[in-house]
């Protein structure tokens, strides 16, 4: 058997290569958009990707399998599990539960383990010349290291009320049969550390039963169901904006894009007319050379490995947009944004003093700066962190208005006060404060050092 693990940090997200060497045809679990990465991994080790596979309806990047079957003519293995109204709607080979994927002298046993979503499964891998018994599991977002997956998105994301609880108590059952299997059984779930497919994910990429059993905590609630649910229920990070467009382009027949676009430097006279007409400029660049020099309206999100979940949450799926980046990073931010479906490039520039455009600068502040700010009338402090972040301790008296949805909560925040906005250690607040200015709020201050400054400092915070 080969098995290659494929991992793409700026989701967290795992997918598998997996090939039976004697026949030299392999599969694919859970591909990425891009999927060149599997095309060569195929080409060097002589095989064919003759089969791919997914766990779930994903709705946290924009699955690659259909990409990968077009290029490879390779068969879609995909759940018909869970109620006909939440379930693929593009020719595919159906799985249900005992079902068996043959793979050379392989096999992967489908087993249905709904809660995180209705259709959800896991494949159970066999290596048939080595033993009859299983080896590995591919649980997708179904269990995690030191975690599960959370059952609320349905609701959250793709507005399917009252979904959650009853996910919940599914994803209780799954548990409990999940417990049964042996305990040597690798587990190799579908994200690591960073997604918001779960709370507390670990951060190593693979597990087994018998580790899970021990320091999960959802194995620790074996005859206690109500507060099974009620632990997973509480403290889930908010879902990001762009989950619900995921659960929809993934669930339905789209329009395939099987090579990473290139995408064209502007020039001068091309951005200021694209500029003039109102598209959206995203500065990649450092925070801090962002709050040197910046176009007026643009939004700085960095080229970090959170770029594309802010990019997620802050741009429309129907309207171009222009990227400020190096053309060294073109390739990488294409990637990344095409993971979650946002392919309206309309071009990039590489150099913000070039474009003949007066530029704005930051006003950033630090902790001795801060510190006398707070509690005066005519200020308002805002924290932009997420709402757990902010539960579990924040600077006394500010307001809450996490950066997600800040477009959409500009009513919060005062044109009347200085406004002094933090976050954990700067990124969220940089994004932040160019959202606010682009919005035409101009008494604003960031406090860059923010809460990581703020508690090793010492000093205090309050709860809620």
């Amino acid at each position: 058997m080969y098995f290659q693990h494929v991992y793409d940090k700026s989701l967290a997200q795992a997918s598998y290569f997996i090939g039976c060497q004697a026949k030299g045809v392999a599969i694919v679990i859970d591909a990425q958009r891009d999927m060149d990465v599997y095309l060569e991994i195929a080409k060097q080790n002589n095989m064919k990707i003759t089969h791919v596979a997914e766990t779930h309806i994903h709705a946290d990047f924009l699955s690659g399998t259909r990409e990968l079957a077009a290029v490879t003519g390779a068969n879609m293995y995909l759940s018909d599990e869970g109620p006909a109204e939440w379930q693929y709607e593009f020719d595919h080979e159906g799985l249900h539960h005992g079902d068996k994927i043959y793979l050379g002298n392989l096999s992967l046993e489908v087993l249905h383990t709904p809660g995180h979503t209705p259709e959800s499964i896991s494949f159970l891998l066999t290596d048939h010349p080595a033993t009859d018994k299983p080896v590995m599991i591919f649980t997708g977002d179904f269990v995690f290291v030191g975690d599960i997956g959370r059952p609320d998105l349905l609701e959250k994301a793709a507005g399917l009320i009252g979904t959650q609880e009853k996910g919940a108590k599914q994803m209780y059952e799954s548990v409990q049969q999940f417990a049964q299997l042996p305990e040597y059984v690798q587990v190799w779930p579908g994200h690591g550390a960073g997604s918001a497919c779960g709370k507390a994910l670990g951060a190593v990429p693979s597990s087994t039963v018998g580790y899970e059993k021990i320091r999960n905590w959802a194995f620790q609630y074996a005859s206690d169901e109500e507060g099974f649910v009620d632990y997973l229920l509480d403290g889930q990070p908010e879902p990001p904006k762009y989950f619900a467009m995921m659960k929809h382009l993934n669930k339905v027949d789209r329009p395939l894009l099987v090579e990473v676009p290139k995408h064209p430097k502007l020039s001068k006279d091309q951005f200021q007319a694209a500029y003039k007409d109102g598209l959206k400029v995203i500065d990649t660049r450092n925070k801090v050379d962002f709050a040197k020099g910046f176009l007026p309206n643009s939004i700085n999100i960095q080229s970090n490995n959170s770029f594309s979940t802010w990019a997620g949450w802050l741009l429309n799926y129907q309207e171009q947009f222009i990227l400020v980046a190096d053309q060294t990073q073109m390739d990488d931010l294409t990637r990344k944004l095409m993971r979650i479906g946002l392919d309206n490039i309309y071009g990039f520039i590489d150099d913000v003093s070039v474009v003949d455009i007066q530029l704005q600068t930051a006003d950033v502040i630090d902790l001795e700066e801060f510190k006398p700010l707070i509690g005066k009338e005519d200020v308002q402090v805002v924290d932009v962190r997420n709402t757990t972040e902010f539960a579990a301790g924040h600077v006394s008296g500010a307001d809450h208005v996490f950066v997600g949805t800040l477009p959409d909560n500009l009513h919060k925040i005062s044109k009347d006060k200085q406004v002094v906005i933090h976050c954990q250690s700067g990124d969220r607040a940089a994004i932040a404060y160019s959202l606010l200015r682009k919005n035409g709020f101009e008494n604003i201050k960031n406090y860059s050092g923010g809460m990581k400054e703020w508690l090793e400092k010492g000093n205090e915070t309050v709860k809620n």
